[in-house]
């Protein structure tokens, strides 16, 4: 009955658990950090204010919050935003915002990804036309349908790149999935 204790299941399930909320933890907290970069006074920083929001929302302690705001201010660091355009498989638009230390690492990382998965990698304004700005958030100015057989092909490519460390958003113009 090897594999079959009642500890080794939970360690299994919290192990993943655990790592999936690391993933998230950091996220939050590098958009912390490039969010208090200009101004790390939440009260005078509306952006900074709703990271911090969104952070709380995640459950991310108040001491991991605080010591990122103190990072943004820390010369030592220099985290970079950046917002990089393709198109996904079916001609969809996909605008990917990051926030990296190293920026041609992160360049040539999301090449590779849309080159393995169908991706093709666009010139700056070539995709961002697609899209308004609203609240902070880019959004379709229209939607492109995606056949049935490239839907798949594109959530995965949509779901590799969020999974990515420095990829924070991937936008589309495409419609959801029905």
């Amino acid at each position: 009955m090897a594999g079959h204790s009642h500890w080794k299941q939970i360690k299994e399930h919290k192990g993943s658990a655990d790592q999936k909320r690391g993933a998230l933890f950091a996220k939050l907290l590098r958009a912390i950090t490039a969010a208090a970069k200009p101004e790390p006074n939440p009260q005078f920083n509306p952006r900074l204010r709703t990271t911090i929001e969104k952070a709380k929302g995640a459950n991310v302690p108040q001491e991991n919050i605080e010591r990122a705001i103190t990072r943004a201010s820390a010369a030592a660091e220099a985290l970079e935003e950046l917002s990089m355009e393709a198109y996904g498989p079916g001609g969809a638009a996909l605008l990917i915002h990051a926030i990296t230390d190293n920026k041609n690492r992160t360049i040539a990382e999301v090449k590779a990804v849309l080159r393995d998965h169908g991706g093709k990698w666009a010139e700056p304004g070539s995709v961002r036309w697609a899209f308004n700005e609203v609240e902070g958030e880019p959004r379709a100015k229209f939607t492109l349908t995606v056949s049935a057989e490239t839907r798949q092909p594109l959530a995965a490519l949509i779901e590799i790149l969020e999974a990515m460390d420095d990829v924070q958003r991937v936008s589309t113009n495409a419609n959801p999935a029905p």
